[in-house]
């Protein structure tokens, strides 16, 4: 039987990255559990990136409880293009915050990190134990390594400090307040963007990076703020049982994955587009397979409620009612050259 040790009603909850898909998902939640007294800053407001913005912050509001959802993040070509600002941004925002709460006595901290920790051809699926035990995929090299930094620094500092910082792992996220940026978006928020792109300009086919073999595992982003409450509630004793000292982060996906391929041919029927799917195999597919196995949080009382083409039909609802697409939107082109493995525009 699984204790919890819900948050007080009281608490001051820090949510970091409030405005984005994942923050603003956890804020939704909590406010839905009753909680108010949630402190958000825009990056204007607070530039995680500074070590004195963050300490002043911290020092001055004390929150009892810490959501760590801000981040850099992008797909393949983002990626790709600015490896080094994804792993600046990303190592100074954890490192900042991590050690703030650390000092000001935050009572519990949630990391949330990504399934592409895990070695580009770690055997199917991944468990959390396969972490470090193989090389990354290089397109996604420099973020993976910042979020593996903030996992053991988490760790690290359990062990040092005694603090209770916690780390989940979610798999490919997506819904509402995606990221649509056709330069800078992970692939469903991309693909919902190519396909209503071209029905709404009568185009006769969509391109799709890759081959389209690529198999990826995809979660909700309500059921990732489902998972992670859970996890931030569960009682000290229980998550130290279930976890190690060593190797603490916790897996947080759907234990099911589907094709590139295949999920195109879903978007596609769902956008209503009725022209062609054709595949740029030059592009590469990144890892072959990512695949979480998911047996920790399921112990821990999390199931998904929200199955792929439901959420999906979701998105693009909210995608269509806040877009400023139109039909003589303007995009930049992206051409791959394999022998250099980078995009130019």
């Amino acid at each position: 039987m699984i204790t919890m040790n819900n948050i007080d009603k009281m608490a001051k909850i820090y949510v970091a990255g409030h405005r984005g898909m994942v923050g603003s998902s956890i804020v939704r939640a909590l406010e839905k559990k009753g909680y108010q007294n949630i402190l958000k800053r825009t990056h204007a407001q607070l530039d995680l990136t500074s070590q004195k913005e963050v300490r002043d912050f911290f020092y001055q509001e004390r929150p009892d409880y810490v959501f760590l959802a801000a981040a850099k993040v992008g797909g393949i070509y983002a990626n790709s293009a600015q490896p080094g600002e994804f792993i600046y941004s990303n190592l100074m925002i954890q490192t900042n915050v991590l050690d703030a709460a650390y000092k000001t006595n935050v009572t519990r901290l949630l990391f949330l990190g990504s399934s592409c920790i895990y070695p580009k051809l770690a055997s199917q699926p991944m468990s959390e134990n396969v972490l470090m035990t193989g090389p990354l995929e290089p397109t996604n090299e420099a973020y993976a390594i910042a979020k593996i930094a903030g996992i053991k620094m988490c760790e690290a500092y359990n062990r040092q400090y005694g603090t209770k910082f916690r780390s989940v792992m979610p798999t490919n996220l997506y819904g509402q307040n995606d990221n649509f940026d056709p330069q800078t978006s992970h692939v469903i928020p991309g693909l919902i963007q190519k396909f209503h792109h071209a029905k709404m300009n009568n185009e006769q086919k969509v391109i799709v990076w890759g081959t389209g073999t690529a198999k990826r595992e995809f979660l909700h982003v309500d059921d990732m703020a489902k998972g992670c409450l859970i996890v931030m509630n569960l009682q000290q004793e229980e998550y130290q049982a279930m976890t190690d000292p060593f190797l603490s982060h916790i897996n947080l996906g759907t234990g099911k994955d589907i094709s590139i391929k295949e999920l195109a041919e879903m978007i596609k029927e769902v956008v209503e587009f009725k022209g062609q799917i054709c595949f740029n195999s030059e592009i590469p597919d990144g890892t072959p397979r990512k695949l979480l196995n998911t047996g920790l949080i399921e112990k821990m009382g999390f199931s998904p409620s929200v199955d792929l083409q439901q959420g999906i039909e979701h998105t693009y609802t909210w995608f269509v009612n806040h877009s400023r697409l139109t039909k003589s939107a303007s995009f930049l082109s992206l051409l791959w050259i394999p022998k250099t493995n980078q995009f130019h525009l």
